[in-house]
C-alpha cells in the first residue's frame, strides 16, 4: 500500500510536470509560460520529494517517466485545440494554474480584492443558473410542442394528444433532471477529489505550494517579491490558504461546487414549465384546442428567445424571431411527419 501511494504521488507529479510544459508551449503569453515552466520545474522538483520518501522507506520507483496514453492523448488536445478548451480536463489531470483563464483577469493587472472576487463568483453563479432556467424552459416548450403538432398531425384525438404531451412533459423532464444530476455529481465528484489532492499537498509540502502561489500572481502582472509575501501569509492559515489554492490554482469556489439534486430539481421544473405551456388547452377541452396550442407556443418561443438576447446582447426582437422561427421549423416538420405516418396507418 505505501508502495503505490509513493509511485502514485511520484507519478502524478512528474505527469503534472510533462503537462505543464506542453501547455507552455502552446501558450503564446510570454508571462503565463513562464508560469507553467517554472510550476513543471516545482512540479518536478515535488517528484523529487516523493522519490525521497521512497527511498526512505525501501521503496523502488522507475529511473525515467513515461507519460501514460491518457496524458499523451490529452497532450495532443493541447496541442490542436490549445489550454481554454480543456480547462476541465487539465484540472482532472492535476493541472494548476487555470485560474489565469478563468477568472478573466488579464495579465499585468492586479489581483482583485478577494470581496470582489467572491462577488464575481456569486454573479457568474447566478447568471449561468438562470441561462441554465431559460433553455431549460425552451427545451421543454418546443419538445412537446413538437410532440403534440406531430400526434395532432397524425389526426389523433384530443385525449390521446393529452395523453402524449403529458407523457412527453414527463418524460422529458425527468430525462433532463437525471441527465443533469449525474453531470452535476460528477462534476461535484471530481472537483472534490481535486481539493482533497491540494489540501494533501498543503500538507506535505506548504512551501512548495506557496510558491506555485506566488507564480500564478507573479503571472498575474504583481510584483514578485509582493507574490510571494501574499502566498507566504495565506499558506500560513490552513483553511485560508486551501480556500485560495482552490480558487487560484484549480479555479474553483470550494463554497459554490453546485448541487446535484438542486440541479435536477432545477433542471426538471423548467423543462415541465415550457412543456406545459403547448399542453393546456387540452387540459380543458374546448374548440380549436390546437390552434391555441399553437398560439401560446409561438408567444413562448419569440418570449424565451427575447430574453436569450440578454446573454448574446443582440436585439431582442432579432433573437425572439430566430427562436420563432426555429420552433416553428420544428414544428411543422414533426406536424409533416405525423401526417403521412397516419395516412400510412389508415
Amino acid at each position: 500500500m505505501a508502495e503505490e501511494t509513493e509511485f502514485e504521488s511520484w507519478h502524478e507529479e512528474k505527469q503534472s510536470a510533462y503537462l505543464y510544459r506542453v501547455v507552455a508551449a502552446c501558450e503564446e503569453s510570454p508571462e503565463i509560460r513562464a508560469m507553467f515552466i517554472k510550476l513543471a520545474d516545482a512540479a518536478d522538483s515535488q517528484a523529487q520529494h516523493w522519490r525521497k520518501i521512497a527511498a526512505q522507506r525501501g521503496v523502488t520507483l522507475p529511473e525515467s517517466f513515461r507519460p501514460a496514453l491518457r496524458a499523451q492523448l490529452v497532450s495532443h488536445m493541447l496541442r490542436r485545440l490549445g489550454p481554454e478548451r480543456l480547462l476541465p480536463v487539465l484540472a482532472a489531470m492535476k493541472v494548476r494554474g487555470l485560474s489565469v483563464y478563468t477568472h478573466g483577469a488579464s495579465v499585468g493587472h492586479a489581483m482583485p480584492a478577494a470581496g470582489q472576487q467572491e462577488f464575481r463568483h456569486r454573479r457568474m453563479a447566478g447568471s449561468g443558473s438562470f441561462r441554465a432556467a431559460v433553455f431549460g424552459i425552451n427545451d421543454g416548450l418546443i419538445s412537446n410542442a413538437s410532440l403534440i403538432l406531430g400526434m395532432a398531425g397524425a389526426s389523433a384525438g384530443e385525449g390521446t394528444v393529452l395523453l402524449a404531451g403529458v407523457a412527453g412533459m414527463l418524460a422529458g423532464a425527468a430525462s433532463m433532471a437525471a441527465g443533469e444530476y449525474v453531470s452535476m455529481r460528477s462534476q461535484r465528484e471530481m472537483f472534490e477529489y481535486q481539493i482533497g489532492l491540494e489540501d494533501a499537498e498543503l500538507k506535505a509540502y506548504p512551501e512548495e505550494e506557496a510558491g506555485e502561489l506566488a507564480l500564478i500572481y507573479e503571472a498575474r502582472g504583481i510584483p514578485a517579491a509582493d507574490a510571494r509575501r501574499m502566498a507566504d501569509t495565506l499558506i500560513r492559515d490552513p483553511s485560508r490558504a486551501l480556500d485560495t489554492l482552490a480558487r487560484e490554482e484549480l479555479g474553483l469556489n470550494p463554497r459554490e461546487l453546485g448541487s446535484p439534486w438542486g440541479a435536477a430539481v432545477a433542471s426538471f421544473v423548467a423543462f415541465a414549465v415550457g412543456a406545459v405551456i403547448p399542453l393546456l388547452p387540452f387540459l380543458w377541452p374546448r374548440s380549436h384546442g390546437l390552434a391555441i396550442s399553437i398560439t401560446l407556443t409561438l408567444v413562448g418561443l419569440f418570449t424565451t428567445g427575447s430574453i436569450v438576447s440578454l446573454f448574446t446582447g443582440r436585439s431582442p426582437w432579432w433573437s425572439g424571431l430566430r427562436m420563432l422561427l426555429i420552433g416553428t421549423a420544428a414544428g411543422a416538420a414533426t406536424y409533416l411527419v405525423g401526417h403521412l405516418f397516419g395516412v400510412a396507418q389508415g
